[in-house]
C-alpha cells in the first residue's frame, strides 16, 4: 500500500503503514504526544506572551496557554471546514486540512520562542546579527521548525521528534529563508525585506534547515510555491483570533485598557477621521496603510462597521466597567471573548486563488478589518505604554549579558570542561549543519567558508539556541550568576 507523503517521517523505521484515516489519525496523535512531552513546550507555561505572571495581580496567559487556546481554535475551524461541502473540492485538491494537525501545529509553533516573548526574540536577532556576524540573525518562527526537526530528541529519532510531514508543513507560516529573493512587485505576507536591507522579515528556515523545509513541501504539490499548506493557514488564523481576543482579555484584566483613552480615540475617529491630528488620528493612519498594504481586501465601509462593532463591543460593552474580579465581571468578559470568537471562527473561508498577501484559507472581509481593529487596540494602548518600554529594555539587557558572557566564556579554552553539556552539543549540532551546508550549497553561506567563520557561525548559532531554550527565570538567574552574584539555583543553568 502507497504511503501518504503527508504521514512521512524522517526516519523509516517510524513511519506509519496504509493511507486510511485510522492510520492518519494515529501517526497525527502520534505528533501530538511528543510534542505535549517536549520539554520546549513544557518551558513554555514559564515564558511571556505579553505580560509576566509574576507581575501581575490577575492569571495572565503564557507562552503554554496561549498556544493551547490557539490549537483549539485552530482545531475547531478545521472540523468545522470539513463539514462545508462547498469547499471540499478545494480542500481536497490542496492536499487536505485535518483538525489533528491544524491542532498540533497550534501547540508547536511558538516551541521556538525566547525568554521574554517578542522582546527576546528581537535581542537575539540583533544579537545573532551585531555579536557573531550570523547575517541571517534569528527569528522564533525559524527557531520552532529548527527545534521541531533538529534540537528536541524523542526516542525514535537522533535528532528532532520525527514529526509527519503534515505536521512539520504546519507551523512553516513563512515557507522560505532569508536566502530567498520574492518578486518585488508582490510580496508575500511577511516577506517584504528587512529593515535592516537584508533578506525578508519573516522566514520559516534558517539555511541549516533549508534542505528539510524544502523536502516537507515536497509532500504538498499542489501548493504554490510561497504558500501555507491548509493546516498552516488555519493555525495562522488561529493565532490571530486569540491574541486579538485573549491578549486583551489579559490587559482587561490588569487594568491596562483605559476606557477614556479608548473611547476617545474611537470617537474621534467616528466623529472627524482624526483631523488635524487629534483624537482618532491613530485610526486613519491605520486605515490608509492597510489600502497600501492590502489594497485587495481593504474597504472604507467594512472598515467604519469594524470600527463601530468593536466600539459597541468592547469599548461600550466591557471597558466601561473596570475589572474588579467578581462573578459578574467574569461573566461579562467571558461572554464578550465567547461571542466574538464564534464569529471569527465561523467567518473563515476558502479560496483556490489567494492573492499574494493571503492564504487558501483567510477571514471574510469583514471578519478580517474586525481582526485588524482588534490588534490595533492591543497595539496602540498596551504595546507602546512607556512602562511596556522600559520593561523590554531589561529583558533585552539580560539576554544581551547572557550572550555576551558565554562567548567569552567558549572562548577560554583553560575552561571549556566547565561550560554546559548541553550548550557543547549544540554547537556541535550547528557545526555539523554548517559543514554540511558548505558540502552541498555552498553558495547559501556567501562566502563565509573559512575555518574561522564556520567556528564563529556553530558558536552563534549554538549560543543562541541555548538561550532560545530557557525560560524567564532561567534566563533572569543566569544573568545574575554569570555577572558574579550568589547562586540562587544550581540547576538553573
Amino acid at each position: 500500500m502507497t504511503l501518504d507523503p503527508r504521514l512521512a517521517r524522517r526516519t523509516h523505521e517510524d513511519r506509519p503503514t496504509g493511507t486510511s484515516k485510522e492510520s492518519a489519525d494515529a501517526a497525527y496523535r502520534t505528533d501530538l504526544e511528543r510534542i505535549a512531552i517536549s520539554p520546549y513546550f513544557s518551558r513554555l507555561s514559564a515564558v511571556t506572551q505579553v505580560l509576566s505572571q509574576s507581575d501581575s495581580t490577575q492569571m495572565v496567559h503564557n507562552r503554554m496557554t496561549h498556544s493551547m487556546k490557539v490549537a483549539s481554535v485552530a482545531w475547531t475551524i478545521a472540523a468545522d471546514l470539513g463539514t462545508r461541502e462547498e469547499f471540499a473540492p478545494t480542500i481536497a485538491a490542496l492536499g487536505g486540512c485535518d483538525p489533528l494537525v491544524a491542532q498540533a501545529g497550534g501547540w508547536a509553533h511558538d516551541i521556538g520562542h525566547p525568554p521574554f516573548g517578542h522582546s527576546g526574540e528581537h535581542a537575539l536577532d540583533r544579537l545573532a546579527k551585531d555579536h557573531f556576524g550570523l547575517s541571517e540573525g534569528f527569528e522564533g518562527n525559524a527557531q520552532t521548525f529548527r527545534t521541531l526537526v533538529e534540537l528536541d530528541v524523542c526516542d525514535a529519532a537522533t535528532t528532532g521528534l520525527n514529526l509527519t510531514a503534515a505536521v512539520r508543513a504546519s507551523v512553516l507560516k513563512y515557507p522560505w529563508s532569508r536566502r530567498v529573493v520574492h518578486p518585488t512587485s508582490d510580496f508575500p505576507l511577511g516577506a517584504r525585506p528587512a529593515s535592516d536591507g537584508y533578506g525578508p522579515a519573516k522566514m520559516s528556515a534558517y539555511v541549516l534547515n533549508l534542505p528539510e523545509l524544502q523536502l516537507v513541501r515536497e509532500s504538498y504539490p499542489a501548493i504554490g510555491q510561497w504558500r501555507q499548506t491548509l493546516e498552516c493557514s488555519v493555525m495562522d488564523l488561529a493565532d490571530d483570533i486569540t491574541y486579538a481576543l485573549h491578549d486583551l482579555d489579559d490587559f482587561y484584566r490588569v487594568g491596562v485598557l483605559s476606557y477614556a483613552e479608548v473611547e476617545r480615540e474611537f470617537r474621534g475617529w467616528l466623529d472627524a477621521r482624526g483631523a488635524d491630528g487629534g483624537p482618532g488620528a491613530a485610526l486613519e493612519a491605520l486605515r490608509l496603510k492597510m489600502h497600501r498594504s492590502d489594497p485587495w481586501i481593504a474597504d472604507d465601509d467594512r472598515f467604519e462597521q469594524a470600527v463601530r462593532s468593536v466600539r459597541d463591543d468592547l469599548v461600550e460593552g466591557v471597558l466601561t466597567v473596570p475589572f474588579d474580579g467578581s462573578l459578574a465581571a467574569q461573566r461579562n468578559l467571558s461572554s464578550f471573548v465567547s461571542t466574538w470568537l464564534a464569529h471569527l471562527q465561523a467567518s473563515v473561508v476558502v479560496t483556490d486563488d489567494p492573492p499574494a498577501r493571503s492564504g487558501y484559507i483567510r477571514l471574510a472581509p469583514q471578519a478580517w478589518h474586525e481582526i485588524a481593529i482588534l490588534k490595533f487596540v492591543h497595539r496602540q494602548f498596551v504595546l507602546r505604554r512607556p512602562e511596556l518600554g522600559i520593561y523590554r529594555s531589561g529583558q533585552e539587557f539580560v539576554l544581551g549579558t547572557i550572550v555576551e558572557a558565554l562567548d567569552l566564556w567558549l572562548q577560554r579554552r583553560d575552561d571549556g570542561p566547565r561550560v554546559p553539556a548541553r550548550l557543547l552539543d549544540l554547537i556541535e549540532l550547528a557545526s555539523l549543519g554548517y559543514r554540511r551546508t558548505l558540502a552541498d550549497q555552498p553558495e547559501l553561506l556567501e562566502g563565509q567558508t573559512s575555518r574561522a567563520d564556520l567556528e564563529r557561525m556553530s558558536r552563534g548559532r549554538g549560543v543562541c539556541d541555548y538561550v532560545a531554550s530557557l525560560t524567564d527565570a532561567q534566563a533572569q538567574t543566569m544573568a545574575r550568576t554569570i555577572t558574579g552574584h550568589p547562586v540562587l539555583n544550581w540547576g538553573s543553568i
